[in-house]
């Protein structure tokens, strides 16, 4: 069968003004065709896979590799920055080796344990909200802290210091046009400081994820020692910064829907039903996400991608694919609740902390409906403002006010 040219679309990609929402161009293009391909600023092919069964295959198929991206001659651009030097730019086998080491910390059996920690510290946040002036920012308020006192507390970063990081990775978690020298400062300050961290820990162990990869590079030897610096990078930088964002995205989606915010009062049955949903219809983000680069020449749907291309797998173009949601540009908190969305990925690379960003969202939800009633934007949907050159789409700040 001959290879099909598929549509080209123009580089960077277009966005919506409203930033939590899809470019409708960009809707259409993915509906003619689910590959797509852009020229990228290196003057280089990109192609961006968009249907959701092609976006699965390019997760699940080793011709679509993590690892070839992180060839030290290439130039990192964007999150591929981090993630390259990362466990997230590795293949199997190195990359199950690695995974199965940080992977006790998220078994379902942990989160289910850290649950009430989670309730608890919505509520205080909350407490301070409701102390505080009207309106509020839900952003430096909530959104951010609630994360980052989490995955702070499961890896044992001391509360002081939650700050500094913070602003670490708002260098890291960046687009295609961040400067990449900002990237590799903000980079070495952090690995600095987690190595400084770790030789505390070493010296003073505690009941931590921190300390337990200690054991396992010092006792076990199952990692090297720059392993063990980068993977403390991941963790934090993956467990708080989407997390954070994601938050106040799904908030900005609920209350720009009335009907279903009606709803998800009335029925918080629904909550756990409605995460999945926020999950599969809210973009986190609108640019090229972390590629893959193929091993050999692909045949791709009708498309023949070469080798040595980079692929671009659009998870939040395959959450609507039409052919496996039905009205997927609607927002329903009352859609079925299989999580079939590629919210967190697919295979090898599936998200360590799906389960726990998924207690962090109900918790976060059922606090903010169940104790700030009548919640809402305190400025039109249209003013609000969102940081740019960002990997994520993140809110500058979320101004919301109650009854």
């Amino acid at each position: 069968m001959a290879s099909v040219h598929p549509p080209v679309v123009s580089y960077p990609l277009p966005v919506s003004p409203r930033v939590f929402e899809l470019s409708s161009e960009m809707l259409e293009l993915s509906r003619q065709s689910p590959v797509l391909r852009t020229d990228l600023p290196d003057g280089t092919t990109g192609w961006l896979v968009t249907g959701f069964d092609l976006v699965r295959q390019v997760q699940l198929d080793p011709r679509f590799s993590r690892a070839r991206l992180a060839d030290p001659k290439r130039e990192q651009r964007g999150l591929e920055f981090v993630t390259s030097r990362s466990l997230l730019g590795l293949d199997p086998p190195e990359h199950t080796r690695l995974r199965t080491l940080v992977a006790g910390a998220f078994t379902a059996r942990r989160m289910r344990l850290l649950g009430p920690q989670v309730a608890a510290i919505v509520n205080d946040l909350i407490d301070q909200m409701l102390a505080g002036p009207r309106p509020a920012d839900l952003v430096s308020a909530f959104s951010l802290p609630l994360p980052v006192r989490v995955i702070c507390r499961m890896l044992g970063v001391p509360p002081s210091d939650q700050g500094r990081f913070h602003a670490w990775s708002q260098e890291l978690v960046a687009d295609w046009s961040q400067d990449p020298a900002a990237m590799e400062a903000a980079l070495d300050a952090l690995l600095a400081y987690l190595s400084g961290l770790i030789e505390v820990k070493r010296a003073e162990p505690a009941d931590d994820l921190i300390t337990a990869l200690i054991a396992a590079r010092d006792v076990e030897d199952r990692l090297s020692e720059d392993e063990l610096v980068h993977m403390c990078v991941a963790v934090l930088l993956g467990g708080h910064e989407t997390t954070a964002s994601f938050i106040s995205l799904s908030l900005i989606t609920l209350l720009t829907h009335p009907e279903q915010l009606a709803r998800l009062r009335a029925g918080p049955q629904l909550l756990p039903g409605a995460v999945e949903e926020f999950l599969r219809f809210v973009p986190l983000s609108t640019t090229l996400p972390p590629a893959r680069m193929t091993t050999e020449e692909v045949i791709l749907g009708d498309v023949t991608i070469p080798e040595g291309a980079m692929v671009f797998p659009m998870h939040v173009f395959a959450n609507r694919d039409p052919s496996v949601f039905g009205d997927p540009d609607v927002f329903d908190v009352g859609r079925a609740s299989d999580p079939t969305h590629m919210g967190f990925g697919v295979g090898a690379h599936h998200c360590l902390g799906a389960q726990l960003a998924r207690i962090e969202l109900r918790e976060a939800f059922a606090g903010l409906l169940g104790r700030l009633p009548g919640l809402r934007l305190a400025v039109g949907a249209d003013e609000l403002r969102f940081k740019a050159n960002m990997g994520v789409n993140s809110a500058k700040e979320l101004p919301v006010t109650w009854d």
